[in-house]
């Protein structure tokens, strides 16, 4: 039986299904398939009735829907920021005349958005950022540096954390603002190439760049950006190990193509990696909704997936043997850097047990939130 399975949730399953199938395929551009999406209600299952949102969903409803978009190698979101982040943070802080700007966008595909966290000196350690801004008459001047900035090369909106206090220290002086990217001269993106030849990540220069909105209010950043970061693992991580399990597939397929499969070892290696997807997927059900009640379970679900993930890309490449490190093109200076499904696995894989807090971040937060341990020095507070 699938999660769902009242009769309400199979038909909203099918509707889904039905949907996914017809529109499918083809050659839309990120941008368009976003409007797409916005047209036929799609975005904002999850803004319950706040009004902004379109089609209602439950929250099964929504893991239904996140599941079946998995599983129809659908193309990857490039709303899912504004969407699955801005969105719900406007929802919980932002003022009604900032709901009515910025929501109805999002929800129709026509804006996309970044998230301006991570700095060169400050990534896992979200407290040192020294981006700031000063107030002016209107609004603020940005200016610093933002890295690992997901889709900035894409995004018409970026939501920076930012030092409004000057000579703050750590959490104090923080404020969330919303801010304009087509600013030429104030805001530069600068790609970042990764081991798999890919640049979605990003860094972005700002050179007073200017913000007119602040979300929660000036010096309350540091409450907005936490409230943000519990909503970045919701509904997406059920929708991620739909992902994860296809991965799985491949690398099991993988092995009985190769022979490997016959090696007691790898046999474990693959049953333990199966058996701990199952239970990443019944702790996710577990905290679905109930995660402010846990404040630990955020970082569980990371430390679980990042590790599962990490290994199976080293698994992905082992069941080939030498096979592996051949690319499915010939490279040369002329040819393109190309990578086959495994070894991207393998190399992107890398980065898993970093981004989104490293974990090492992860397992400081369970000490002192959940466990009570002392507190990590982190220097003097002001």
């Amino acid at each position: 039986m699938e999660f769902g399975s009242v009769p309400e949730d199979e038909a909203f399953r099918g509707e889904v299904r039905g949907w996914l199938d017809a529109h499918v395929g083809g050659g839309v551009d990120r941008r368009g398939w976003e409007r797409t999406l916005g047209a036929d209600g799609w975005i904002g299952l999850g803004w319950a009735e706040s009004g902004y949102g379109n089609r209602t969903a439950t929250l099964t409803q929504q893991v239904v829907w996140a599941e079946e978009y998995a599983r129809s190698a659908a193309p990857p979101r490039s709303g899912h920021i504004g969407e699955n982040l801005l969105a719900p943070t406007l929802l919980a802080h932002g003022t009604p005349e900032q709901k009515a700007r910025f929501l109805p966008p999002v929800a129709a595909g026509e804006e996309l958005w970044c998230q301006g966290y991570s700095e060169p000196g400050a990534g896992s350690d979200l407290a040192g950022v020294r981006t700031a801004a000063v107030r002016e008459a209107d609004g603020y001047r940005v200016s610093g540096q933002k890295i690992w900035t997901s889709l900035a090369h894409e995004a018409d909106w970026c939501f920076v954390l930012a030092r409004t206090e000057a000579g703050s220290r750590r959490h104090h002086g923080l404020s969330f603002l919303l801010v304009p990217m087509d600013q030429p001269g104030r805001i530069e993106v600068r790609p970042i190439r990764q081991l798999t030849g890919t640049g979605d990540f990003n860094e972005v220069f700002f050179d007073g760049a200017y913000a007119e909105h602040v979300v929660g209010g000036e010096g309350n950043g540091w409450r907005v950006a936490m409230s943000l970061l519990g909503f970045e693992r919701g509904v997406s991580t059920l929708a991620q190990q739909i992902g994860f399990a296809e991965e799985l597939g491949r690398v099991v397929r993988d092995a009985v193509a190769s022979g490997a499969a016959a090696d007691p070892v790898v046999r474990a290696r693959l049953v333990r990696q199966w058996a701990e997807l199952r239970v990443m997927r019944w702790n996710a059900l577990r905290t679905l909704g109930n995660q402010a009640a846990e404040p630990g379970a955020p970082s569980v679900a990371k430390l679980l997936w990042a590790g599962w993930h990490q290994r199976l890309g080293e698994l992905a490449v082992q069941v080939r043997g030498a096979a592996a490190s051949v690319g499915p093109a010939d490279w040369s200076a002329a040819a393109p850097y190309e990578l086959d499904a495994a070894q991207h696995l393998f190399l992107f894989s890398r980065a898993d047990t970093i981004y989104g807090g490293s974990d090492q971040v992860q397992r400081t937060i369970i000490a002192e939130r959940v466990l009570g341990l002392p507190r990590e020095p982190k220097g003097v507070e002001s």
